[in-house]
């Protein structure tokens, strides 16, 4: 088969342990962008500065960036099904607890720094736990992928969150006028779905006799490249997350309410966008490095058209266009990490994957957010410029003719 023909149904792409992975990342994303769909109205109501929530969603980043390699090295040792259910549990009981503190502090006068180190302490247990599920996941995948077919199988998991990210946003946007707490407390049984299906229909993976000797490190040469891209796409990524409530209420003119609606429309649009994006990628066999150029050109011009919305309606146009391109970039970034690294590395290598995005939430909405305080427009041109710097080379490797692309 060449690239860009369809892929075969095979085996591999009927494998059933990747619908269940698809239910828990579709159950994660939906409860967290309802999170993030509703955290600048939220901080606005509990008299929250901008920054204070970009360090709310940063600490997320934060322990999703120190647990993905110790989760992802002991999904080599322990097993990938017994790292999923330790990390769907705790993310279960994370968000619930999330969930149950938002509520109660927009019922009551809850004093600002309380209201401050609650949402950082709620969000960083959410983030750790859920570490777990795309390091063990993204191993457990290509355990059972062959290297040629993995950045389909990459695209059908990101089809889960994708979905997951369609829905949380629109459900947002319909409870929103019962209360900002109201969507948060509808989605909290969702983790609890996760939980269940992947201890019901995840197969016991024997754990490896004993851990790789070299420890893979984050510096390690087959990994900067494509540590880079994962790092890049989703600093560029928080940075829109955190600053989209804002940017509704300050350059549209919204209210928090209406901002809030606006937020979950854009991102509900991103949803579709990454769905429609990786659903083709799915279906389409296209080198990883090709996908990568050309989805980070596209989610370049979504970023930078933000600028220029005047309207909700463009604001979620230019949402929807970067989620287009970056529903290529996150798959070909996965497969490239797999396909670099030998089999007994697959667990170190996603939770350095893990490490490199959990990055990119940390340094993306504080940047964002100090950004967006100097002009609401900064932080999409960083993020825009970031992704066609970082797909560059990729570029002047397509032209060489000595380049040999990765299968």
């Amino acid at each position: 088969m060449t690239e860009g023909t369809p892929a075969e149904d095979t085996p591999a792409a009927r494998d059933p342990v990747l619908p269940v992975l698809m239910v828990a990342v579709f159950c994660g994303s939906l409860a967290m962008m309802a999170f993030v769909a509703l955290i600048g109205p939220v901080a606005r109501v509990a008299g929250l500065q901008p920054w204070q929530a970009g360090l709310a969603v940063t600490a997320s980043g934060v322990a999703w960036m120190l647990g993905a390699r110790p989760w992802g090295r002991a999904s080599d040792r322990h097993g990938r099904r017994a790292v999923l259910l330790a990390g769907a549990l705790g993310f279960t009981l994370a968000y619930w607890a999330l969930c149950l503190f938002i509520d109660a502090m927009l019922r009551w006068q809850v004093p600002v720094t309380l209201a401050f180190l609650g949402l950082v302490a709620g969000r960083a247990l959410v983030g750790g736990a859920y570490a777990a599920i795309p390091a063990a996941g993204m191993a457990l995948i290509a355990d059972r992928t062959e290297p040629a077919k993995r950045a389909q199988a990459m695209a059908r998991l990101g089809t889960g969150s994708g979905a997951g990210l369609v829905a949380g946003p629109a459900l947002a946007a319909l409870l929103v006028p019962y209360g900002l707490s109201v969507p948060l407390i509808a989605t909290a049984a969702l983790p609890l779905l996760a939980c269940l299906a992947l201890w019901w229909l995840i197969p016991a993976t024997p754990p490896k006799p004993s851990p790789p000797r070299r420890r893979l490190k984050l510096t390690d040469r087959r990994l900067r490249q494509p540590l880079a891209i994962g790092f890049s796409a989703m600093f560029s990524v928080s940075i829109a997350q955190v600053s989209i409530g804002f940017f509704a209420m300050d350059r549209l003119g919204l209210p928090p309410e209406d901002a809030a609606r606006a937020a979950g429309t854009a991102l509900m649009m991103v949803g579709i966008a990454l769905v429609l994006s990786q659903s083709v990628a799915a279906r389409w066999r296209i080198a990883p490095e090709r996908m990568i150029r050309l989805g980070a050109l596209a989610a370049a011009l979504g970023f930078g058209s933000v600028v220029l919305a005047s309207q909700a309606w463009m604001l979620a146009a230019c949402y929807f266009v970067a989620a287009l391109g970056m529903g290529w970039v996150f798959p070909a970034f996965s497969a490239m990490t797999a396909n670099a690294v030998e089999p007994g590395e697959q667990g170190a290598a996603a939770g350095a994957a893990g490490a490199a995005q959990g990055l990119g939430m940390v340094v993306g909405p504080v940047a964002g957010t100090l950004l967006y305080a100097v002009a609401p427009a900064l932080p999409y041109v960083l993020a825009s410029a970031l992704l066609l710097g970082v797909s560059l080379p990729l570029w002047r490797q397509a032209r060489d003719p000595l380049a040999v692309p990765s299968a």
